[in-house]
């Protein structure tokens, strides 16, 4: 039994290794297999690696449409607080940087990864985008406390869509 046992292991570390190896070649953050071998055996494994995400400004675009029409009712006094109005240009906004879905916490049922007053450190998952398929953990890229949560679990996002204040 014990050949038996350490031929399955080596097989498994390899199956593994293959699987990180894929993900590198397809530039993929996340793969998740269930490998059966009997009735009441398998094997569930989820590779993933942590990415730099990088934080862009929202597009010039996106926040035309908000302060356009103010220049029309009133010159100088609307413009000033539509823009503090809009939370994508909040200093402490996190910002989508992919287009997908919005979920709040690992699975459905389970805690939030955060919530409103909590205490973030640099680099630990926010919430999760998925985009086609794709699990992708969202890092807080600053410690500070969630200000505010702009999202609902289960939501479209655009990229640069805020998500969430940190300050």
């Amino acid at each position: 039994m014990t050949d038996e046992t350490d031929a399955t292991r080596a097989s498994d570390v390899a199956f593994i290794e293959a699987l990180a190896a894929l993900l590198k070649e397809k530039d993929l953050t996340e793969i998740q297999v269930k490998r059966e071998y009997a009735e009441h055996d398998w094997l569930n494994v989820r590779v993933s690696r942590q990415t730099a995400m990088v934080q862009a400004p929202a597009p010039v675009s996106y926040a035309a449409p908000v302060s356009a029409p103010a220049p029309a009712a009133a010159a100088a006094p609307a413009a000033a607080p539509a823009v503090s109005d809009d939370p994508a240009q909040a200093p402490g906004a996190v910002t989508s940087p992919m287009v997908g879905t919005v979920y709040l916490q690992p699975e459905p049922g389970s805690k939030a990864f955060v919530s409103v007053g909590d205490r973030v450190t640099e680099g630990q998952t926010l919430l999760i985008v998925e985009a086609m398929k794709t699990m992708n953990q969202i890092p807080a890229p600053r410690a500070g406390t969630v200000k505010r949560i702009l999202v609902e679990d289960g939501a479209p996002v655009e990229y640069g869509a805020p998500l969430m204040i940190i300050e």
